[in-house]
């Protein structure tokens, strides 16, 4: 089979594509929607042993984590010189913070004199200096040894660099990224080309409303590719069927290190036997006092669903948080483009569910992940930028109808996903054939991610 072609090559024939939604309705849609990047990568079945063992983890530490770059924290939480956030992954640990002439910088987290960490318990603060809990040894923001008590006794280390070890930094889009190999491309060449196709969403003038955490027994690969298909939608949320075009869901597989999914909303899925009106559909789609919003809204009855909800919500968002949303198009508000950044980031810049994803190994455990949802809302147009939520941890057996403030309708889809990747890793080990397989086009962004994993630990990555 090629390696390029055309969306439609992958479509079942009595169904319109992705690209025929979004231009059905004749308003703009902006030139990066209308991008098709289908590709097929084989159909080999993909081992098990990738998500189970010990040894490939390791080799994920050795090979693969210290060379990518990877989303530590938003700029808004280290906004000041002396701000820091303590980013871990794996058993490695480093200090992001903010130095005195309000330059970003990653510091590795252990002390130069006995190992110890210079930030251990507290995630997030601030200092005007690092220094030891245990023997107070001190390093400037700007990474200097400044401070050695007893240093009488150390006349040895005059002659020795001791300034901490740093990681590379680069930002990008209101996002801090760090990457621990000094010979890494850089940031702006890793992501290329989500600077593209963020442009007009403007991901710096976000702020964090909202950021759960929640443990998952699931390796962390697994974890994030139980969220970068929509194949699972029929089986797994059922409810969403009704304005939610899952089947004919574009993939799009976009550079080294990004991946997309591209889903109409407000379109009933194929799977429905009868598809909803237009005025079902938009009752299904608005959340609230709906016969006041429809009310509101409805001004012609040749409009379908998708422009009274994009018209609403460009409205109703605008007002909520004080900001002027024209710019948007209707597929900017209320379509689903799922980003993957790999290897463990996932983004949805549209308006509707503005939020990102992080996935991370929970110590050298291949069965265990930490997975963190940021709801990231525009700021206002004027007056001072509001202040980054604070994590809410959940357990596994915690539902994400706990969190303070989050809609119960989005904490039941969560649930969902969530519940099955237990079910996934049980199964990885009980399984005799010992491998899955793969759809070629719906799951094509699972292959691609175990695709680029191999990649980095071949040392094929360049």
């Amino acid at each position: 089979m090629p390696r390029n072609l055309t969306d439609k090559a992958f479509r079942k024939p009595d169904n319109p594509t992705t690209q025929d939604i979004l231009h059905r309705d004749g308003g703009p849609v902006p030139p990066v929607f209308e991008l098709e990047a289908p590709r097929f990568l084989g159909d080999k079945d993909i081992d098990f042993d990738r998500y189970t063992s010990r040894e490939f983890m390791d080799r994920e530490f050795r090979d693969l984590w210290p060379r990518v770059w990877q989303w530590a924290c938003r700029e808004e939480q280290i906004r000041e010189p002396g701000d820091y956030y303590v980013y871990e992954i794996g058993r490695k640990s480093y200090i992001v913070l903010r130095d005195n002439e309000g330059n970003v910088r990653a510091y590795v987290n252990s002390c130069l004199h006995r190992g110890t960490k210079l930030r251990s318990g507290h995630r997030d603060g601030s200092a005007n200096e690092l220094s030891c809990p245990f023997h107070g040894w001190t390093w400037s923001l700007e990474g200097e040894l400044v401070r050695v008590p007893c240093a009488w006794d150390a006349p040895h280390i005059r002659d020795r660099d001791f300034h901490l070890p740093e990681a590379r930094v680069g930002l990008w889009g209101g996002f801090v990224f760090i990457n621990p190999d000094g010979k890494a491309p850089p940031l702006e060449e890793y992501i290329d080309p989500l600077p593209e196709h963020f442009a007009n969403f403007a991901m710096e003038r976000r702020f964090i409303e909202l950021h759960i955490e929640k443990e998952l027994f699931c390796n962390w690969k697994a974890a994030k590719e139980a969220f970068i298909e929509n194949y699972h939608t029929q089986t797994t949320h059922p409810e969403l069927l009704a304005a939610a075009y899952d089947e004919p869901t574009q993939y799009d597989i976009l550079g080294k290190h990004v991946s997309r999914f591209l889903n109409a909303f407000g379109v009933s899925s194929p799977h429905l036997d009868k598809p909803l009106s237009e005025r079902e559909l938009l009752e299904s789609m608005l959340v609230g006092d709906r016969d006041k919003l429809i009310g509101q809204s409805e001004t012609g009855q040749d409009e379908t669903a998708r422009i009274v909800m994009a018209r609403t919500l460009r409205s109703a968002l605008g007002e909520a948080y004080k900001t002027d949303l024209s710019r948007f198009t209707d597929t900017e508000v209320i379509d689903v483009a799922q980003y993957g950044l790999f290897p463990n980031m996932i983004l949805y810049p549209q308006l509707t569910l503005p939020v990102a994803y992080r996935f991370r190994p929970i110590g050298n455990d291949p069965d265990r992940t930490l997975f963190e949802l940021v709801m990231l809302r525009q700021i206002p147009d004027e007056g001072p930028r509001p202040e980054p939520a604070e994590p809410f941890r959940l357990r596994e057996e915690d539902s994400f109808a706990m969190v303070p403030g989050f809609d119960k309708t989005l904490a039941h889809v969560f649930d969902q996903d969530t519940d099955n990747v237990r079910a996934q890793q049980e199964g990885f080990y009980a399984s005799e054939k010992g491998a899955q397989t793969l759809l070629n086009y719906q799951e094509v962004r699972v292959r691609y991610l175990e695709q680029t994993v191999d990649a980095y630990l071949d040392d094929r990555h360049d």
